[in-house]
């Protein structure tokens, strides 16, 4: 588990490049480029050094993003097809290191990143631990299974190093705390991967509520029909050998050990409970980031649900899942309803005939309805004046975190904030396991009115993991 064409370190450095970007980020400020060389040349504070932390799926999806989409639309258009040639000295950020336990994987993506992206030296790991005490890293993106999540970016955080974390931030709700405390006293950059709370949609679901546009909202139903991976079945019996390339020891991380099966590896995990989190872990971090922001809500009282059924092994088929808030300030108590699996809400009776519920959340107030960002009927989102642009506008979900990763203002869905909606999320999942309505005591972190649902507040780790 050793680095592979690791680079030789400075270690006659009065000050390391990892100290100077700190030190940079502290105290707000950048060095200039005509300072270290003319506009042609990045000075090493404007140059962001990421690593790559799982190369699946989302990882190979945020690396690209951060080396293209950290560029503006407008730069995007403007570079067009030139936008593959030395693109880090544009968007401030180089690829230096990829860690996955499937060699496939990583290889892959280093691969891409020195050929396409024009890095050249982009290094490959097999464990993250041995790749975060590089001082040539200063920040990491987590882009593993939900299981492995928060270890990971404990262990960066620790590190001194920014996160971004692919949603949902943890895996259960003592880690969410615990991770949103550790970024507080490390003072880091951070993100969560829920792209859309960048969004003109959801700065207008947060405009009109503030508006006054549906009157005050007192219950909101969010739904997704997302298609997982295999749903209320039981652990697979055969053993079939573990791929060549697969280290499936660290595949498991901090879960219990069980057998290798493909029907957890490559991306088939989401549905079982020691490596995901569900349809709502998955989606309900995007679907409620907007609803928590135009709201304000905090912590519920009480989470009920109800399900397809039962399974130690994996999420239910379908689930519907009730949350009660209480009142903020002015606004009134909420309830919100989540629905997956093909469940739905009724259809609201000012929703045309021949159009679908769509948008993900049904707002409802006092003097009406919105249907994700658009008021209903559309009659009503016709003759409505909107309100002006009073919330600042997002430079890009990715963006936003490089920038605050060099001193910058917070990120949109920084660990204060994300950290919150990811207990709140994983709060559904331990009202689904247990069948009951909890009563959630936030401050303790514990249910309130059944003990032993508090097991599945905080996982036991297998030996050799930490937090």
């Amino acid at each position: 588990m050793k680095g592979e064409n690791k680079p030789a370190k400075q270690k006659d450095e009065k000050i390391s490049r990892r100290n100077f970007m700190r030190g940079a980020a502290a105290a707000f400020t950048i060095v200039p480029r005509y300072v270290l060389g003319g506009p042609g040349h990045t000075a090493p504070s404007e140059m962001l050094n990421v690593a790559i932390i799982g190369a699946g799926g989302m990882g190979t999806v945020n690396t690209k993003a951060l080396l293209v989409g950290a560029l503006s639309e407008d730069e995007m258009r403007e570079r067009n097809a030139q936008i593959e040639d030395d693109l880090h000295e544009h968007s401030g950020v180089r690829v230096v290191a990829v860690c996955d336990v499937d060699a496939n994987n990583r290889d892959r993506v280093r691969d891409m990143v020195n050929e396409k992206y024009g890095n050249k030296d982009c290094v490959t790991y097999n464990d993250f631990r041995e790749m975060l005490t590089s001082e040539d890293i200063d920040a990491v993106v987590v882009a593993t299974p939900d299981n492995t999540h928060a270890v990971a970016t404990m262990a960066a955080i620790r590190m001194g190093k920014h996160v971004y974390c692919e949603k949902p931030l943890t895996h259960d709700v003592f880690e969410a705390r615990k991770i949103t405390q550790a970024a507080q006293e490390a003072k880091v950059a951070t993100q969560m991967g829920n792209q859309g709370q960048a969004s003109e949609k959801t700065r207008l679901i947060c405009e009109f509520i503030l508006d006054g546009a549906i009157g005050p909202v007192h219950e909101v139903r969010a739904w997704c029909d997302a298609k997982i991976s295999p749903r209320g079945i039981d652990r697979p019996k055969e053993t079939p050998p573990v791929p060549s390339t697969l280290d499936w020891d660290l595949w498991l991380g901090p879960a219990p050990y069980r057998p290798y099966h493909p029907c957890y590896h490559p991306f088939s995990w989401r549905g079982w409970w020691d490596f995901g989190t569900g349809v709502l872990g998955d989606i309900g971090c995007h679907v409620f980031h907007p609803i928590f922001k135009a709201l304000k809500l905090g912590h519920p009282t009480s989470v009920e649900a109800s399900s397809s059924g039962v399974n130690s092994e994996t999420v239910p088929l379908a689930s519907i899942v009730r949350y009660k808030f209480p009142a903020r300030s002015e606004m009134p108590p909420v309830t919100l309803t989540w629905y997956d699996g093909g469940l739905m809400p009724a259809r609201p009776e000012e929703l045309e005939e021949g159009r679908n519920l769509s948008g993900g959340a049904l707002y409802i107030g006092d003097k009406g309805k919105m249907m994700g960002h658009r008021l209903i009927p559309e009659s009503k989102m016709k003759s409505y004046k909107r309100p002006p642009k009073t919330l600042p506008r997002s430079v890009g979900h990715y963006k936003e975190w490089i920038e605050a990763c060099k001193g910058g203002k917070p990120a949109g869905s920084n660990f204060d904030f994300a950290g919150l909606v990811t207990e709140v999320v994983l709060l559904g999942n331990i009202a689904l396991r247990t069948g009951k309505k909890v009563q959630w005591d936030a401050k303790e972190m514990k249910v309130a009115n059944i003990p032993e649902a508090n097991k599945y507040i905080q996982r036991q780790y297998r030996q050799g993991w930490i937090l």
